[in-house]
């Protein structure tokens, strides 16, 4: 009894931490603060300086999605997405430290200004000490850009990922929902000089909204009911993940154009940029790779498998009271794509019915062999094929035919080292194997092992990298 108040109790404490959200609201008002920052902030803060700063601009930077906000009544006229996108996108260029960035979104404002000034010179000019007009009068000329700055944000897509989680028992329950939505930034560099588009580039990012809420509901007596529900709901906010995918959008634009010779970085960051060129090349493979849900679609075992497995085998034979025996198995499998191999195995076992028959046998097969998931760690298998049964030591004279089939489940500890799991049916084509022959089902066995594979040889065309 002690022992399971302690659990409760531990339990308990756990479930409050997890929801302290819930006990500590936000009721007071909070004073304005700087703005939040994103990992590619830092990121692009950090970057070395390079050997000269290019001189961009940028005209207009839109939301092209046309979205509106989702409204559960009526109609809702506000966007789903910022429409100051420009500002943060000259944000993360200045941030960067690459780039000279001159106005051009309001260059209307600009020019008006400069005419006023101008006017205002000409009408009241500067003299100086000899009463001549001074050369102060003449405004400089404006910066010219080498290259604009082009794009938007192209889409906004809600509810590309929904589910949810719930329980309810004796009148307490409990629920979890969440959401996720994805927004897509595309940015190139286009060239003053000749209009060529030297470099292109698209980020996406997710956003993630999650509830979680508790209730309780039960009848303390009669006449009585006792009724209380708890919740909380988080919602990653838009503007941040919009900043989040510009900036990583400048960050590739950067490392891209380092790469391609149309940035230049100072000599001794070379080691620094082709260090951050390999990271952003490992970062493309996973991307090129990566499903919706985030799993890798990277082929993971090698080219050819090894494998020692363990088995327990029955026979279904013409004896009764058939006995499990533990026996050995080694196998040797090729692929011949990610889903199909090729496996060809060896095994010995003990055969028995109790007081009737004990003897050794072996058998060799070949299958094909199905990966169903086979870019996961976990995935089932099926396989089938035929082989050879017989005494182990007269396999070679008294050698009997069967075919097998079989299927199991295998987890990759690593990308190279497999466990699995598999149970297989073998049906033998004679009635013989236990030196009797009766009825009208001929002799078969029953295997269910535990085995380890060591895969090698790569079998990707492109270069992977160890995460």
């Amino acid at each position: 009894m002690r022992f399971k108040k302690s659990v409760l109790g531990i339990g308990l404490m756990a479930l409050l931490q997890s929801c302290a959200g819930l006990f500590n609201p936000p009721v007071e008002k909070q004073n304005s603060t700087l703005g939040e920052v994103t990992p590619y902030t830092s990121m692009l803060r950090g970057l070395p300086e390079p050997k000269e700063r290019a001189v961009v601009a940028v005209y207009k930077f839109r939301d092209q999605t046309g979205q509106y906000k989702a409204a559960d009544v009526g109609t809702n006229w506000s966007t789903a997405i910022p429409q100051g996108t420009t500002a943060i996108l000259i944000k993360a260029l200045e941030d960067s430290k690459w780039f000279t960035t001159i106005e051009r979104e309001n260059i209307g404002n600009l020019l008006n200004e400069r005419q006023i000034i101008k006017t205002t010179r000409q009408e009241f000019p500067i003299v100086d000490a000899d009463n001549k007009v001074s050369s102060a009068n003449t405004l400089p000329p404006l910066l010219y850009a080498g290259v604009i700055i082009e794009g938007g944000i192209v889409s906004y897509d809600t509810n590309i990922m929904t589910g949810g989680i719930g329980a309810r028992y004796f009148g307490i329950g409990g629920s979890s929902q969440y959401r996720q939505d994805r927004i897509t930034v595309y940015l190139r560099i286009v060239s003053t000089q000749n209009g060529r588009i030297l470099k292109n580039v698209y980020t996406s990012k997710t956003i993630l909204s999650q509830a979680i809420s508790g209730n309780f509901f039960r009848y303390v007596d009669t006449e009585r009911l006792m009724e209380a529900e708890v919740g909380v709901t988080k919602n990653e906010p838009v503007q941040l993940a919009v900043k989040e995918a510009i900036e990583k959008a400048v960050y590739a634009l950067i490392i891209e154009g380092i790469e391609d010779s149309i940035w230049e970085a100072e000599p001794k960051d070379k080691a620094t940029f082709n260090k951050m060129i390999t990271d952003y090349h490992r970062e493309e493979f996973i991307n090129d790779n990566q499903r919706l849900d985030n799993r890798i679609l990277e082929a993971r075992r090698g080219k050819i498998g090894v494998s020692l497995a363990g088995e327990a085998v029955t026979i279904k034979g013409d004896y009764t009271n058939p006995r499990t025996n533990i026996g050995g198995r080694a196998s040797a499998q090729y692929f011949l794509n990610d889903r199909f191999s090729i496996d060809l195995s060896h095994s010995i076992f003990t055969l028995e019915n109790e007081g009737i028959l004990k003897r050794k046998f072996a058998a060799t097969e070949i299958n094909l062999q199905y990966y169903i998931m086979p870019y996961d760690r976990f995935t089932p298998f099926l396989y089938a094929g035929a082989g050879s049964i017989g005494p182990q030591y007269r396999y070679f004279n008294q050698v009997k035919g069967k075919a097998q089939a079989g299927a199991g489940l295998e987890y990759l500890i690593r990308n190279n080292f497999g466990l699995k799991l598999y149970g297989e049916y073998d049906f033998g084509f004679s009635d013989d194997w236990d030196d009797r022959i009766h009825g009208k089902h001929n002799d078969q066995l029953f295997k269910f092992g535990l085995g380890l594979t060591y895969y090698f040889g790569n079998r990707n065309t492109k270069t992977t990298y160890n995460r």
